[in-house]
């Protein structure tokens, strides 16, 4: 059959409508001319292509609670939690019993068995509301689960991922006090004993360690061979020689613990090992990746919340006889800002795209991470300044996100460090 249309400029969409109508009555179609076949390849691109910003109902469905789920249990206890320097008990089991702990874990082991991108937009919608909750989930999400997932044993998955997507919060223990961006040169030890072996050391700033029950612990077992030795445990928090140690009292983000975790001889078995021994440094590379992109989301969703608690006083607050909004100045600065929000999320969601589609990248993701959190700090700024100085009081929102803002550019890897992983890409790509 050839495809025939009563005019010339036929569009492609009609062109594309008879070719598909043709195939539903089981015909061979050609079309019978270049024209035409560049019209119909125009309709199937178009049927084929969704914006990064078009979500599914699923998606959709999935904002609208996690959105609802914020603004009836965080929103209320932000304030309290930020000052406390604490986290409302009763949050972290709401957390898990609204399934946001384990988003990728299989519905066969306890979890949602929903996607990366899923994780990803439920952790920028919690930023809005509150960046400590949404780094709760966003470890155990992007880093904890995908690690157990992608390294695991069936044995350690069918014991591990039903507690992580029902009731056990874990930790990432990597840094330490001359580890930081220099993650592999960490000091910890696991000496191989009868049946297992010996853990000794100590890791710094380690996220949500005063309520996790559960600790990924990088040592290395044979020092001679540097990063070549580092190994990843599963440590679990009531072994004998783990102790929390000092807890920090930083600048944001507050109601996600950051503590010491110390290791005194802690004996864990052979089978406490994740992955192969000696292959840690390639787990925990593994695992920051996609965990940065988190962070890009967590970043994004940040901006996003400052951004609407100005506009919100902006429309409403008078001078001059017009609302503050009203005036050009102003809607110069918020156009520019919103349009630097835009371009962060689209940054973290094609990111979280290609990981998905197991695609490279490493590029992207670092991109994502560091320009969101720039984004981050301009907004959280400059919201302040929006609202005069009301903004610089707890009465509102914004200098809380402008404080969670800092870490950004510092937790997931430098700023400097991101800028030299994506030189370091993009000179491979100008040199193959």
């Amino acid at each position: 059959l050839y495809l025939h249309v009563t005019h010339p400029m036929a569009s492609p969409m009609a062109v594309g409508r008879r070719f598909m109508a043709a195939l539903s009555r089981g015909k061979a179609v050609r079309c019978s001319s270049m024209r035409k076949q560049m019209k119909f390849r125009t309709f199937c691109a178009s049927a084929d292509y969704k914006a990064l910003t078009t979500l599914s109902e699923d998606q959709e469905m999935l904002l609208d609670s996690v959105s609802k789920f914020a603004e009836q249990n965080i929103a209320p206890h932000v304030a309290k939690m930020d000052a406390e320097s604490k986290l409302e008990p009763s949050l972290l089991p709401k957390l898990f019993e609204e399934g946001l702990m384990g988003i990728e874990i299989p519905e066969e082991y306890g979890g949602a068995g929903m996607s990366f991108v899923d994780s990803v937009l439920t952790i920028e919608e919690l930023a809005k509301t509150d960046p400590a909750i949404s780094v709760i989930v966003d470890i155990q999400n992007t880093i904890i689960n995908l690690a157990f997932l992608g390294f695991g044993s069936e044995e350690m998955k069918s014991k591990y991922l039903p507690r992580l997507a029902t009731d056990t919060l874990a930790s990432f223990c990597l840094s330490e006090p001359n580890a930081g961006s220099d993650a592999f040169s960490l000091k910890t030890t696991a000496t191989k004993i009868d049946g297992g072996y010996k853990i000794n050391g100590s890791k710094l700033w380690i996220s949500n360690s005063g309520e996790a029950g559960l600790f990924l612990v990088f040592a290395n077992v044979d020092p001679s061979k540097g990063y070549k030795g580092i190994t990843a445990f599963v440590v679990e928090r009531d072994a004998p020689g783990l102790t929390i140690g000092k807890k920090e009292d930083k600048l944001g983000i507050r109601a996600s613990s950051t503590c010491e975790v110390l290791f005194d001889g802690v004996e864990v078995k052979d089978s406490d090992v994740l992955g192969e021994v000696g292959k840690g440094y390639k787990i925990a590379i593994e695992s920051l990746n996609p965990g940065r992109i988190g962070i890009g989301a967590q970043m994004t969703g940040l901006a996003q919340g400052a951004f609407d608690a100005a506009m919100r006083y902006m429309l409403d607050r008078k001078q001059f006889g017009k609302s503050i909004s009203d005036f050009q100045g102003m809607e110069f600065q918020y156009a520019q800002t919103q349009t630097e929000i835009e371009a962060a999320r689209l940054l973290v969601l094609n990111a979280a795209a290609l990981k998905e589609s197991g695609k490279p990248y490493i590029k992207q993701a670092a991109m994502a991470k560091l320009y969101s959190a720039q984004v981050a700090q301009k907004v959280s700024g400059e919201a302040i300044e929006w609202m005069g100085g009301v903004g610089f009081t707890k009465e509102y929102p914004v200098e809380k996100f402008y404080r969670d803002a800092k870490i950004g550019m510092i937790y997931e890897g430098t700023a400097n460090i991101h800028l030299q992983t994506i030189a370091k890409l993009i000179k491979a790509e100008y040199d193959a």
